[in-house]
């Protein structure tokens, strides 16, 4: 089981929004969590047109389960065949009971979050379904990902702001993204942060800044050269 000091100290802002009171930064976007991923993490990585079956999704920073859920759901929408592969790495993880209050703000999401939420309930780490694997590695990313021995085509790079969050967006961690990325593969990511697009083309990435969701006005994507 997750013990105090593992898991997501959080504030609700207007009783929808978690917020982290480590970081002082919300979860999801203030002005639509599912249609920021949609926009960010599934447009930015060419999904679902990439999908193939096995597919392997890998992410920093789990929160509340919504990207895997919209990840999921194209899937499902899609048509595809065989098994989604998803890794996340999550160091403070949020309890059930906070997803499903966290993820109620969208009905579409939280219709398909049951089974992932019963079993991280029962203290699974990788949740198990007929068209999904997906594996919540706990612990700090900066030695979890070393020690993987996957390999993504598609990157979510959802850590909190790198402003309030600087540990998760280091060199060091933007190599480790490009060393456990397939060739061809992809990352995406809300920041368009200068240092941060400077380190993953230092990693080997082809660096885009694209137009950003809501209020935000550039994300950045990229492709492993």
């Amino acid at each position: 089981m997750i013990s105090p000091d593992q898991s997501a100290a959080l504030s609700w802002r207007d009783d929808v929004i978690p917020v982290s009171t480590r970081f002082d930064d919300p979860y999801f976007s203030l002005g639509g969590g599912l249609a920021e991923t949609r926009h960010v993490f599934l447009g930015g990585n060419d999904l679902p047109a990439r999908f193939v079956p096995g597919f392997h999704v890998a992410e920093l920073g789990f929160g509340t389960g919504l990207n895997l859920l919209a990840t999921l759901i194209a899937w499902r929408s899609a048509g595809s065949m065989g098994l989604l592969r998803y890794t996340s790495f999550e160091a403070y993880p949020m309890t059930a009971g906070d997803m499903a209050r966290a993820l109620a703000a969208f009905p579409e999401a939280l219709a398909v979050a049951g089974p992932m939420l019963e079993q991280w309930a029962a203290g699974k780490t990788t949740i198990r379904l007929l068209d999904l694997e997906a594996e919540v590695i706990l612990g700090d990313a900066g030695e979890a990902l070393p020690a993987w021995g996957g390999a993504a085509d598609a990157w979510y790079l959802d850590g909190f702001s790198p402003a309030k969050n600087p540990e998760l967006w280091t060199d060091s961690l933007m190599q480790g993204v490009a060393r456990h990325t397939k060739p061809g593969g992809t990352f995406a990511t809300y920041t368009a942060a200068g240092h941060v697009r400077r380190s993953l083309a230092e990693a080997g990435f082809t660096v885009e800044r694209r137009v950003g969701f809501g209020a935000k006005r550039h994300m950045s994507a990229g492709v492993l050269a």
